[in-house]
């Protein structure tokens, strides 16, 4: 049998074991994370600027021009960015749930079906957006022409301040298919018993959805709510190679409008507050919806 001290030992060599192999994923997330969010957050303190080499120290200055008015485009932003959200989040949800639940049936091609709905998902951004700028074109665009045929006239899509924000939420929808997968595997982790004894009770295929499918699939709706969420506070290449923040700021995303400041006009400082201000924001929703989760979200052990 082992000593007491043996058994410390072995225990100590298996602790530094385990470190020694979590080191690399350690050291990489504190040099490339950790240390990178304390320089952003005295940057934002400062008027640091790349073209200056004299900086100053601001406090919360970069914070309070904020909702200043010397900032005349931030309201702006934080407006396109709560409006997409709004628009993209129910409606991304709703039509990947809708696909998941018509591929979870027993179709004949399902796996075929189910590869062409996931293809969209894994297009490089940059080459979606210019493919629907073709398709949007007001002269020659495919929708647009079809659009006109069926009377609608010549609808202004990315060129019109009031259609700018649903037009990019409806491209959106072309990418539901990682939110469809998720949906998949959560539809197929319901066990057979629940819609057998529906059968057996009776019931028909609303029932199956309202009183099994949607309670037991609480867990997944409120997983992809949450990553649906903080990602529509994130969204930035839509309005950077689609509409440059246009017509009339309408599109200004907050990420673009970040970047803007970054990169255009090389306020370091002032972009480094932004990005904490988003911060943030996605942390106080956040933790609000997750407040909410146990009036709604179901999970087995419940």
């Amino acid at each position: 049998m082992k000593t007491a001290s043996s058994l410390r030992q072995s225990s100590r060599s298996e602790t530094l074991t385990g470190w020694l192999f979590a080191a690399p994923a350690l050291i990489g997330f504190v040099l490339l994370t950790v240390v990178p969010m304390i320089v952003s957050l005295v940057l934002s303190l400062t008027d640091y600027s790349v073209f200056k080499q004299e900086v100053n120290f601001l406090g919360l200055g970069n914070y309070l021009t904020m909702f200043s008015s010397k900032d005349v485009y931030f309201k702006d932003a934080l407006k396109a960015t709560a409006y997409y959200t709004l628009l993209n989040v129910p409606a991304s949800l709703l039509v990947a749930l809708l696909l998941a639940l018509a591929l979870n049936t027993n179709i004949k091609g399902r796996g075929i079906f189910r590869s062409i709905f996931y293809l969209p998902s894994i297009v490089p951004s940059v080459a979606s957006c210019v493919v629907w700028l073709w398709l949007l074109n007001q002269q020659y665009g495919l929708l647009t022409t079809v659009a006109k045929n069926l009377g609608f006239g010549t609808p202004g899509w990315l060129w019109d301040k009031n259609t700018v924000i649903p037009t990019i939420v409806m491209m959106g929808l072309w990418n539901t298919g990682n939110t469809m997968v998720i949906f998949l595997a959560g539809l197929q982790g319901i066990p057979r018993v629940y819609y057998e004894a529906v059968d057996v009770d009776g019931g028909n295929a609303w029932h199956k959805l309202i009183y099994v499918v949607l309670p037991m699939l609480t867990p997944t709706i409120f997983f992809n709510a949450m990553t649906a969420i903080i990602g529509s506070f994130q969204v930035f290449t839509e309005g950077y190679i689609l509409t440059k923040g246009g017509p009339g700021n309408s599109s200004l995303f907050y990420v673009y409008y970040l970047f803007r400041q970054a990169f255009e006009k090389a306020n370091m400082g002032y972009a480094c507050a932004l990005a904490w201000f988003l911060m943030l924001v996605i942390l106080f929703i956040t933790m609000i919806v997750l407040k909410t989760q146990k009036k709604w979200v179901y999970y087995g052990g419940d």
